[in-house]
């Protein structure tokens, strides 16, 4: 009996990991990608240092994940953090934690390990088709794609697997495109939103001429209820930085419902507002006022610069010890827009998770299957995109091993 023919749509990290144990299931298995190379975005999270995972305890590892955390749980609980780190480590990548628990290879790019990777798909017969965009479907149920020199190719499959990310870094092959595609078939799409993501804000000229670029280092910000410590960079545009990204979600959805929010910066978290306000009071003698909040609380310029901004027009210069020590502690900034969805690090929306079945099988499209950042899910940097990307790559191929009567296949490794 000849093998049973899978195509995989998309080449990054949930495509890759679905065409891996797919094929060790013994389907033949091609993978599609419209990008001269496939995972070009991982490569890309690697430049940095490539952060597989994250190696807190479960329960806190899935709340990360927010609204779809029901959803994910079972795809993470069938292929967890350890099982992550395992299969790098079946590649050669040996691994540590971070300071922060964050997971890395040793090595900390992204290369290596996809090397080790794209070789073994080879040798588990693992095709791989570049320069193929995929169009759709034809008349007759196949699959079409644009190939090189404007080919228009059908390919046929028992089962189509696709894993074709969201919409942040276009360039990298992640466009969002697919969105009309299966629409138009009636699977409900969630418009497509940036997420770990910047903000626009309505800078003076002044402050934006001498302040972009700037770091804020050891700040807390505070949203709806939520709060993370951590650091900031203030952009021509707005505000970027993983504190920014942490709160990206919640700031999004209040700036759609109301037009803006307001993000409140404590500049000096580790110090009281009781304690800030008697070193503001005293001490300063003819020192201006900049010189003597850098001295007497420890602000930076840029620091100083956005208590100027947060004042609304006000001199700062006028205000009392207490009143500046309370704008140190609680300054509200207001954010005009995210950054285009083109610049976010992930997206958030996709496909509905009632338009698919346990299976990661759509409902409306009996033999398609989805996985990875195309679903509606969003989490926060630190190990977490990657590992649900992994984690519904493999639920998704064991539901397309399933539906064709192949063995489950075992977690890659």
């Amino acid at each position: 009996m000849a093998a049973r023919r899978v195509a995989v749509v998309g080449g990054g990290p949930a495509g890759l990991i679905a065409a891996e144990a797919l094929a060790g299931a013994g389907a033949a298995v091609t993978v599609f990608d419209a990008m001269p190379s496939v995972g070009r975005k991982f490569l890309m999270a690697g430049r940095g240092g490539l952060n597989l995972t994250h190696g807190e305890p479960v329960e806190a590892f899935l709340g990360r994940y927010d609204a779809a955390r029901d959803r994910l749980a079972p795809a993470i609980a069938a292929f967890p953090p350890a099982a992550l780190i395992r299969w790098c480590e079946g590649l050669d990548q040996p691994t540590f934690v971070g300071s922060s628990g964050r997971v890395f290879p040793r090595a900390l790019k992204a290369s290596p390990l996809l090397r080790a990777w794209l070789a073994r798909l080879a040798a588990r017969g693992v095709t791989i088709h570049t320069r193929r965009r995929w169009t759709g479907w034809g008349a007759d149920g196949a699959l079409t794609f644009g190939g090189p020199g404007g080919a228009v190719e059908s390919v046929t499959a028992d089962a189509t697997l696709l894993a074709l990310g969201g919409a942040s870094w276009p360039r990298l092959g992640a466009d969002g495109a697919w969105t009309g595609l299966l629409a138009a078939r009636g699977v409900d799409v969630a418009d497509l939103a940036p997420a770990n993501c910047g903000f626009d804000i309505g800078w003076s000229s002044v402050f934006r001429e001498r302040f972009a670029g700037a770091p804020l280092k050891r700040i807390a910000l505070s949203f709806a209820g939520r709060a993370v410590r951590g650091e900031a960079v203030v952009t021509t545009h707005g505000l970027e930085g993983g504190a920014v990204y942490a709160l990206s979600g919640p700031l999004r959805d209040a700036i759609a419902a109301h037009g803006h929010a307001t993000l409140r910066i404590d500049l000096r978290p580790d110090v009281d507002v009781g304690a800030l306000e008697s070193a503001l009071a005293g001490g300063r003698a003819r020192r201006s006022l900049s010189t003597h909040l850098q001295k007497a609380a420890g602000l930076a310029p840029a620091q100083i610069g956005l208590l100027r901004e947060a004042a609304a027009g006000a001199r700062i210069e006028t205000l009392a010890p207490a009143a500046l020590a309370a704008l140190v502690k609680d300054l509200p900034l207001r954010l005009d827009a995210p950054r285009p969805i083109a610049r976010a690090i992930s997206s958030a929306g996709g496909v509905r998770w009632d338009a698919i079945d346990e299976a990661f099988m759509l409902k409306a499209l009996p033999g398609v299957f989805v996985a990875g950042e195309m679903l509606d899910w969003e989490a926060p940097t630190g190990g977490y995109l990657l590992q649900a990307c992994f984690a519904t790559g493999l639920a998704a191929a064991r539901g397309v091993a399933a539906r064709l009567g192949l063995p489950a296949p075992a977690a890659p490794g």
